[in-house]
């Protein structure tokens, strides 16, 4: 028995030495190409670091994030706990009806505010005459998670701080199957009816024929690499006719983006993905309609659809632009503005300035 005991307790400590050594002199990656983020940093020892704990709570984060086989073990834990303990999530990811999701949860009133703050110095400063419309995208939680905030108290809480913007809701025309099943953006092919409702709203109209084509490629979306799951991609399929093949475009490679189809996010081959300015003209438009959009991510896959209407779009990101400079890029006149945001950005808007 002694002997057994000395045999486990020393194969427990050449476990424990090996990967302790593995995790501080090996070598690994300073980015996770799953999670698509930048791994923690060995953080600087200081009196006062050390004392005030935040030593501590940094190098926790460091030895987690850079430990040995990092994947593999989280693959482990995430089938453990969502298939053989019958968890409903793993950090805050979850499974159901073949969609991966991720939880966004309480409603935070804070980062309503400061969006709508941001928002409405925007239009007393740019656009203060303008016609003006927001359209809020609902997260896929909408129509898959139990744990959800009210989304009508979020759409009026917003709407009571933007008197100046007509609403245009799109819930109705969505579900969860009009979201990639392991990313949180929507299918361009499944928003055609949303795009019409959009432009429908704003005095215009969109045309309803289109030819659809798919990438060679699949695509594994952000919450593929958070859940640690073995997962099949999601087809990327994008709509073109006449008029969206003449579209104009600068602040982007083009309306579709080959060279980004081969990327880490094929996504971004939508309009080249997030860029802080981008202009579509559209020489055949027939009109001299101008729409100026503030936006995230999810308007790279529509905006081509509802630029057909329009002589000129602009589309703003200001998570990458900094408002105060807009009137050095952008020419508000004669334009209508739509706000077009996603619920899980407007819920963590601190990334907006």
């Amino acid at each position: 028995m002694k002997i057994q005991n000395y045999l486990t307790i020393a194969l427990s400590g050449l476990f424990v030495l090996f990967f302790s050594v593995w995790c501080f002199f090996g070598s690994t990656p300073d980015y996770s190409e799953s999670e698509r983020r930048q791994l923690a940093t060995m953080p600087e020892i200081s009196w006062q670091s050390v004392s005030s704990g935040e030593f501590a709570k940094k190098f926790e984060e460091y030895t987690t994030d850079r430990f040995p086989l990092r994947d593999g073990w989280r693959s482990i834990k995430a089938f453990s706990r969502l298939t053989l303990f019958m968890q409903a999530e793993n950090n805050n990811i979850y499974v159901k009806d073949g969609h991966i999701s991720k939880l966004e949860y309480p409603m935070n009133k804070n980062m309503l505010d400061y969006a709508a703050n941001l928002f409405s110095k925007l239009q007393q400063k740019h656009f203060p005459n303008n016609k003006a419309y927001i359209a809020i995208i609902p997260d896929k939680n909408k129509y898959l998670a139990e744990l959800k905030f009210d989304y009508d108290e979020f759409y009026n809480y917003i709407y009571s701080k933007m008197p100046y913007c007509t609403p245009i809701k799109i819930d109705e025309f969505l579900s969860a199957d009009d979201y990639y099943y392991t990313d949180s953006h929507w299918k361009q092919e499944r928003i055609t009816d949303v795009a019409k409702h959009i432009a429908n709203s704003m005095g215009t109209d969109i045309p309803e024929e289109y030819v659809l084509l798919k990438l060679d490629t699949k695509f594994k979306g952000v919450y593929a690499g958070q859940s640690a799951l073995k997962v099949n991609g999601d087809d990327i399929n994008y709509l073109t006719n006449s008029v969206i093949e003449k579209l104009k475009v600068t602040g982007a490679s083009a309306v579709y983006d080959m060279k980004k189809a081969e990327s880490k996010d094929p996504y971004e081959f939508f309009l080249s993905g997030n860029q802080p300015l981008v202009k579509i003209e559209n020489v055949n438009s027939g009109n001299s309609k101008r729409l100026i959009v503030f936006r995230d991510s999810f308007a790279s896959s529509i905006m081509p659809l509802l630029a057909q209407s329009y002589s000129e779009v602009v589309m703003v990101d200001l998570r990458y632009m900094n408002s105060a400079i807009l009137d050095q890029f952008v020419d508000f006149e004669n334009s209508d503005i739509l706000f077009l945001y996603s619920t899980s950005v407007l819920n963590n808007s601190t990334s907006m300035k």
